[in-house]
């Protein structure tokens, strides 16, 4: 039997530090430890049992011990049962309740990009390009109640009417292969705006130039004579999933370009304008692309963006209608007014210091090899 799909191996290789979310908040002296210019994250289990639970004063005491008080300097090795890894880097805050945003990994602590984040970027690219191919304008009645769908039915319109219709039904992107512990790192990030840097926010993330190696395959199956017979059709267009890497790219120009222009307007953002123009100015073959997963990506890229504010006053009926903007807003005001990132700490010769952007995240090379 000929099996009628692609394989694809893929290598994703970062240019700048991801964060994907596990969705847990890891709290200081309970969770996670700070010594010698790194993080800790405490094996709990390990270090109760070290302990001597027989003496029911001990044990007493121990449910009231947030377990980092139980550690000793001796304990703060590599290869130290009491912990379950360690990542370079130091948060911010140190006070008491203090927090630390988890990255996503494995039940053993092994750190991979999720297919399901990848496929979700892909999708967002395939749709905005969608959305010019089938010269789709802002339509104030197809939009839904809730803010969470409120572009649902334009989605619908593009993609596919239902999951089993869905285009990306015949794209399978797997989790990528696990990448170790000794990449990861903690940063400190925080929403930047034109006029100033908002609150920080910590975060455990993978380091640069990490390279997750991962597969994809394209189901021609759901295009086959097999599919008109049985009048079974998905949305979109096939010939999208046939032009991946150079459609994404096409997506990535647009947001680059506006990033760009949004830092170098910006005072103190002078490396980060000059990270984008580098962006901007780079030159790919087809089977590699540029694209941003993760936090940090922002509105704009997981949205139509860039194509509805082609329309100000749809985007002002947006903004108005799901209270979008946080703050103080004035009509024709530019959106989004922030963006994130990681920042750096400058200090002048009179030793007064001044924090500025530094690195936007998740950042990545993709490249697709056909399998033959």
């Amino acid at each position: 039997m000929k099996f009628d799909y692609t394989i694809f191996d893929v290598t994703a290789t970062l240019l700048t530090p991801l964060h994907i979310g596990s969705g847990t908040r890891l709290l200081k002296d309970y969770d996670y430890a700070v010594r010698k210019n790194r993080t800790w994250r405490i094996n709990e289990d390990a270090l109760l049992e070290a302990q001597d639970v027989d003496d029911p004063a001990i044990v007493e005491t121990l449910a009231r011990t947030p377990p980092a008080q139980l550690l000793k300097p001796t304990d703060f090795r590599r290869d130290s049962a009491f912990f379950r890894y360690s990542a370079a880097g130091t948060p911010r805050a140190t006070g008491a309740g203090a927090e630390l945003q988890e990255q996503l990994k494995t039940a053993s602590d092994e750190i991979y990009l999720p297919g399901s984040s990848l496929k979700g970027a892909i999708r967002t690219a395939l749709a905005w390009h969608g959305w010019a191919e089938m010269r789709l304008r802002p339509n104030t009645r197809e939009l839904e109640r809730n803010p969470r769908f409120a572009g649902r039915q334009i989605e619908k319109k593009i993609m596919g009417s239902d999951p089993n219709h869905d285009l990306l039904r015949a794209l399978h992107v797997a989790d990528s292969a696990s990448v170790g512990k000794d990449c990861l790192l903690v940063l400190n990030a925080q929403v930047v705006t034109r006029g100033n840097l908002g609150a920080p926010v910590e975060l455990e993330a993978v380091q640069p130039d990490t390279a997750f190696h991962l597969t994809m395959k394209v189901d021609r199956a759901l295009f086959n004579q097999w599919a008109t017979d049985n009048r079974f059709s998905l949305g979109g267009n096939s010939a999208w999933l046939e032009q991946i890497p150079q459609l994404i790219q096409q997506h990535t120009a647009q947001r680059v370009n506006d990033e760009l222009a949004w830092y170098q307007n910006r005072r103190g953002a002078e490396q980060t304008a000059g990270f984008y123009r580098q962006l901007a100015d780079t030159r790919l073959p087809d089977n590699i692309c540029l694209l941003q997963v993760g936090w940090g990506t922002g509105w704009g890229d997981k949205t139509y963006g860039s194509h509805l504010q082609q329309d100000e006053r749809f985007m002002e009926y947006l903004i108005s209608r799901y209270r979008m903007a946080k703050g103080k807003r004035q009509q024709g005001d530019a959106f989004p007014k922030s963006r994130r990132s990681t920042v750096r700490v400058i200090r002048d010769r009179s030793g007064r210091t001044e924090q500025q952007p530094a690195v936007s995240l998740g950042w990545m090379l993709l490249e697709m090899k056909e399998r033959g």
